[in-house]
């Protein structure tokens, strides 16, 4: 199979996966086991792509961020909240990616830890969905501080691959007592800074490795997640708000389960 037809594949297994609660970064591991799509640089082309969906969150609330630029300007107290939330769902996972970078590395490079942190996640999740009581804030700006920080907190968990950024910040946020809605809005929001900077900082790290093949690959794989991340974006509010999260936590748990048999088999 072309690199050119196995970047596609990536680039749509991206856009799937992003914003679901079932780590995009995983899925990207093992289907690069299964199609043998591994080189020097993988670890860029996986982080980069993922860039792509960032945009896509970009574009589809491109009316709230605008509002929230425009409301900057003029010291509005909701953009002000939304902001500050944001950034405080940030930081954390920033701190902890640049000192622990090396060691996030090594662990892209098994995919077994993605096997199993997949079906451990699963679990989590069916539990938490047990767990939540009824919900106090519908909104990122109603957000408290200290629970939009412990929020980002929980998210560093994610750098593990197979736990799921996206699953970590919503399971977190569903914890603090946000609604669905508004935990799943504020997984997509904070992604878009974190991805920025993980994707930079991961293209300056591996830039020894980059060849000109591989920007290409990483520009094809970059359009593909885009294009299919806008239309997940779209509609997994709707299904979260009406189906829970349950579905997606029996996914990781089959997923996981196959996944573990099968590198143990080969």
């Amino acid at each position: 199979m072309s690199d050119i037809l196995n970047a596609i594949i990536m680039g749509i297994v991206e856009g799937l996966t992003e914003f679901l609660p079932v780590s995009s970064t995983g899925h990207l591991i093992l289907a690069g086991e299964l199609l043998g799509f591994e080189g020097p640089a993988d670890v860029a082309f996986k982080i980069s792509i993922q860039l792509g969906a960032i945009l896509a969150v970009i574009v589809a609330y491109w009316q709230r961020f605008w509002g929230v630029a425009v409301g900057l300007t003029r010291m509005e107290a909701g953009p002000l909240a939304f902001t500050r939330n944001i950034l405080l769902g940030v930081v954390p996972a920033l701190v902890v990616g640049v000192f622990a970078y090396d060691a996030i590395r090594a662990l892209i490079d098994s995919p077994m830890t993605v096997a199993v942190a997949l079906v451990v996640g699963g679990i989590a999740i069916l539990l938490i969905e047990r767990l939540i009581a009824t919900p106090r804030f519908a909104s990122v700006e109603a957000i408290p501080t200290r629970t939009a920080l412990l929020i980002g907190v929980g998210q560093c968990i994610a750098m593990v691959p197979g736990v799921s950024r996206s699953g970590a910040t919503i399971m977190c946020g569903l914890l603090a007592r946000l609604d669905r809605k508004t935990a799943a809005e504020f997984s997509f929001f904070v992604a878009v800074p974190t991805m920025i900077a993980a994707t930079a900082y991961a293209l300056y790290k591996e830039r020894d490795a980059l060849a000109a093949g591989e920007w290409q690959l990483i520009a094809i794989g970059f359009a593909v997640a885009f294009v299919v991340a806008l239309l997940v974006v779209r509609s997994l509010v709707a299904i979260v708000s009406r189906y829970g999260f349950a579905p997606f936590a029996w996914y990781r748990i089959v997923v996981g389960s196959i996944a573990m048999i099968w590198l143990m088999a080969r």
